[in-house]
Formats: C-alpha cells, sequence, structure tokens
C-alpha cells in the first residue's frame, strides 16, 4: 500500500498532468484549425493566380511561359505537382516534387501523390462582354505533410514539457514533504518499538521542535511514561495472578489424572467384557472357512490321485463338484462375515467417514437404500414405510447417510422383532428451515430402560453370541455428529417400540464442522 507521502506527490502528479493534457489538447486543436485555415487559404490563392496566368499563356501555346508560370508557383512546400492540360493535345505541361524536395518536369503516366484540386482555365478577349473560352483546366494537387508534421511536433513539445513539469513537481514534492513526514516517521518507529518491545527499552524522542509536530512528540513521551508506570503496575498484579493461577493448574491436574484413571478403568472394563464375545465373532467364521478349505483340499488331492491312476470315475467328479461347490460357499460366506465385521471395527476407529460428497434428492435416495436391504427384509414379516416429502435437497455425503439408515433399519430388524414377527418400520423425513428432521421408529419390542443411555456406546449389544457386535449405532452416532455435525437421540417404551430422532443440516459444514443443533 502506498504512504501518504507517495499518495500525496501521485495526486499533484495526476491533476497537474491532467490540466496540462486538457490545455494541450485545446492547443492542439487551435493549432489543427489554424493550420486548416492557412492550408485553404494556400489553395485558393494558388488556384487563383493559376486561373489568372495560365489562359493567356496557353491559349497562345507559349510552354515555356507555362513552365515558368508553374515553377513559382511550386515554392510553397504544401504543393506536390501541377499539372496543365490543353483541351485539345492533353497534359500541356507540369511540374512534380521529388522525394528530395527538388521539382522536375512530371510525366503523363506518372504517379502523383497528395490531394488533387480540379480547376477550369477560362480565357477572356480583348472584348469583355465576350464569353470566355475553357481553354484548358490545371489539377493542383497538395500535400498534408506539413500539417501533420507540424501537429506531430507540438505534441511532442507538449508531451515533454508535461513530463518535465511533472518531474520538477516530484522532486519538489520529495523536498518539501520531508518536512512533514520525517518526523511522523520518529514517531511511527517510537510507536512501533513501544508496541512490540519492552517499554523500558524504548528511548524518548527528542522535543526540539516547536511547532505542532514538536507538541505531538511530548505528548508521546507523556504517554510513554504513563505506560511505563502501568507496566510496572501490571507486572506486580501478573506476578500474584501466576502464583494464584500455579496452585489452581496444580490442584486441576491432580483432578483431571483422578479424572483419566476413572475413564481408563470404565473403558478397560467394557472391552474386557467384550473380548471374548469379539473373538467368537471373528473365529467362529475363520474356523468354517478353514476347515471348508482343508475339506476341499483332501478332496482335491484324492480326485487328482484318482486322474494320475487313470481310474476317475464320473461318479467321483460329481462328488468332487459337490464338495467343491459347498466347500467355495461356505468360504465365501463366512469371509464375508469376517470381512464384515473387520470391517465395522475399522470404522469405530475412524473419526470422520471420508468420501465425495454432492447434492441428492432425500426421497428418492431414502427409497434406494431401502431398495438395496430388500434382500435382507424379504425374509422377514417387516413392512418399511418412508414419509418423506418431494424436493427436499441435501448437499451432503450420501455414502454416509446411507450407512446412517442401513444401520438402522437392520438394527430394527435385529433387536426389535422376533424372527417371525410382523412389524412396521417407519423412516419419516420433516424439513426444518436449513434443517432437516428424520426418524426411524418401530413398533417392536422397545429397549430395556438400563440400556437406553448406553446404545450409542460401541460394543453395546443385547445379542453377544447370536451375531452382534454393538458397533452398529455407535458407527451412526459418530456419523451423525462428527460426519454430518447434527445431533441424534432415542426415545423408547419396552413393548411399545423404540424411535431414532435424527437432525442434520441441509448443507453439512465443510472444514469446520456446525455445532450440534439442539435436540428438537
Amino acid at each position: 500500500m502506498l504512504g501518504i507521502q507517495a499518495r500525496l506527490t501521485l495526486l499533484f502528479v495526476v491533476i497537474v498532468t491532467v490540466v496540462l493534457g486538457i490545455s494541450g489538447s485545446y492547443a492542439q486543436y487551435t493549432l489543427a484549425q489554424e493550420l486548416e485555415v492557412n492550408n485553404q487559404r494556400l489553395r485558393d490563392g494558388v488556384l487563383t493566380r493559376l486561373q489568372t496566368s495560365l489562359p493567356s499563356a496557353l491559349w497562345d501555346l507559349d510552354k515555356t511561359k507555362v513552365d515558368n508560370i508553374v515553377a513559382a508557383e511550386m515554392l510553397p512546400p504544401e504543393l506536390v505537382a501541377i499539372r496543365v492540360y490543353d483541351t485539345s493535345v492533353g497534359l500541356f505541361a507540369g511540374k512534380r516534387r521529388n522525394a528530395d524536395g527538388t521539382v522536375a518536369n512530371v510525366d503523363g503516366n506518372a504517379d502523383v501523390a497528395g490531394t488533387p484540386v480540379v480547376a477550369d482555365l477560362a480565357y477572356r478577349e480583348t472584348d469583355q462582354s465576350a464569353r470566355p473560352v475553357i481553354v484548358g483546366r490545371v489539377v493542383v494537387n497538395f500535400s498534408r505533410d506539413q500539417i501533420e508534421a507540424r501537429l506531430a511536433a507540438e505534441i511532442r513539445r507538449r508531451v515533454s514539457e508535461a513530463l518535465l513539469l511533472d518531474l520538477i513537481l516530484v522532486v519538489a514534492l520529495a523536498l518539501s514533504l520531508r518536512i512533514v513526514f520525517d518526523p511522523l516517521k520518529g514517531l511511527r518507529d517510537g510507536l512501533f518499538e513501544l508496541a512490540t518491545r519492552g517499554s523500558d527499552e524504548v528511548e524518548e524522542l527528542p522535543e526540539k521542535r516547536r511547532d505542532e509536530l514538536g507538541d505531538v512528540i511530548r505528548g508521546f513521551n507523556a504517554i510513554q511514561r504513563r505506560v511505563k508506570t502501568i507496566i510496572l503496575r501490571t507486572r506486580e498484579a501478573e506476578d500474584a495472578a501466576r502464583r494464584a493461577a500455579q496452585e489452581t493448574a496444580q490442584a486441576l491436574h491432580d483432578l483431571r489424572q483422578a479424572q483419566e484413571s476413572l475413564l481408563q478403568a470404565e473403558r478397560l472394563a467394557s472391552l474386557g467384557a467384550l473380548v471374548a464375545g469379539v473373538a467368537h465373532e471373528i473365529n467362529t467364521p475363520v474356523g468354517i472357512a478353514l476347515t471348508s478349505a482343508s475339506v476341499l483340499k483332501e478332496a482335491t488331492e484324492e480326485i487328482h490321485d484318482a486322474i494320475t491312476a487313470g481310474a476317475v470315475k464320473k461318479s467321483e467328479i460329481l462328488k468332487y463338484i459337490g464338495t467343491a461347490g459347498e466347500s467355495a460357499r461356505l468360504i465365501m460366506n463366512n469371509a464375508y462375515r469376517a470381512a464384515h465385521l473387520i470391517h465395522s471395527f475399522k470404522q469405530i476407529a475412524v473419526d470422520q467417514v471420508s468420501e465425495a460428497r454432492r447434492r441428492f434428492e432425500l426421497r428418492d435416495y431414502i427409497g434406494e437404500v431401502v431398495s438395496s436391504l430388500q434382500p435382507r427384509l424379504k425374509k422377514t414379516r417387516l413392512d418399511v414405510t418412508i414419509d418423506c416429502p418431494d424436493n427436499v435437497v441435501l448437499d451432503s455425503y450420501p455414502g454416509a447417510l446411507a450407512q446412517v439408515i442401513t444401520n438402522l433399519t437392520l438394527n430394527c430388524v435385529d433387536h426389535a422383532f422376533a424372527p417371525e414377527q410382523e412389524g412396521t418400520i417407519a423412516i419419516r423425513v420433516r424439513p426444518e428451515g436449513d434443517w432437516v428432521g428424520m426418524e426411524v421408529a418401530d413398533n417392536g419390542r422397545g429397549i430395556p430402560a438400563d440400556l437406553l443411555d448406553k446404545v450409542f456406546d460401541p460394543f453395546v449389544t443385547t445379542r453377544r453370541g447370536q451375531g452382534g457386535t454393538g458397533l452398529g449405532l455407535n458407527i451412526v452416532y459418530n456419523l451423525i455428529v462428527k460426519q454430518f455435525g447434527g445431533t441424534i437421540a432415542v426415545s423408547s417404551v419396552e413393548g411399545q417400540g423404540a424411535t431414532f430422532a435424527l437432525r442434520i443440516p441441509r448443507v453439512t459444514p465443510g472444514d469446520t464442522l456446525a455445532d450440534p443443533a439442539p435436540a428438537p
């Protein structure tokens, strides 16, 4: 950013340049008009003289006299050529100006530059009452080079004057403004040092001046002395506050250590109670996959020996194919179960799901998610209903929202109903300004009161040993709160179903997550 001195200099230079430009433009316009008038006078004079002197010489066919008259008129540099034509013989005489300024006879076939002006030559006999006779015509070519050269020279002179005046003005302002700005720079440096260094290290500014700036400097020194006194008192108060803060920090540290110890013990107790169940859940599919692979290996070795001996039978091949197909199915199913369980555990450790965000219509997207769950839902007697208005558009993470809906729906399937029990899972959406409220409710058995406050904690499940890991609702909680910047709450009466109430913004916050909104 330019300083005040530079801006003042620039302002004065611009004003002077504009004034000189306006005056120069007016002078240029006046000069151009004057040159045009003079040029017109020259044209009129040349044509008048030629129309007066040439007719008699042309009537007498006196070429020498015509050449002399034409040569005399070629003296002004504005004239490029004069050509005299006779009515009977054509070009009678003429002169032209060469590029070096010399005058030579004109050639009938040569091109002539300049602007041509044509005038008839009328001869009047001695009897003034007789009509004049047209004896020929004269063509005069005028050049504007002199006018343009004069105007260009005037422009160069004006520009040079403006640049010289600007330079003189810059030098004069630079010298004169130093009288004001040098003391101000000293005051600025003193203020900067007072702000960035200790007041004891800053010296007072000299008070030699006896003008307005001297008064400002003396005021600055008085403020500096006052600040030193305030800083001294502040340091004393800071020392006392620091001692009190150290004592408070030590007490707070001891309290936090006690809290951390209690929290760590609670975490370890919760994890310890679940280690056996988690290990069993992973061990079961892995064990079945290993057993199936072993059976497949033995069957492969048997069929290989039979093929090598050349005594393979069709029944043995069919038996092998059946064994291989069943083993492959068991390996795939149990490997998928183990991979799914491990994937869920990995998601618990991730603070935020990383995926692409986009705009999408909520009603259609919920329908797509529910449709993708039909292979699981068709094995039950449950009905899933969707109540969502049209044109509810979110700018968010569709993959994370799909996981939330999937986990909540399957949580109802697994926990709210018996295997063959009929029931309903309702997904309801209500727009709330810049937010969207969503409910996933069922009419199943409900959540026990002792688990209601812990359903979102990791590893909390009522189906341990039956495939439950206690991770689904914890993943939902982390996605809603951390990924979307929203809130989630659960309400339930045992025997009357459960309702999960979510509230997320229409536009998910970017790098900085929004504060969770209060529950509706």
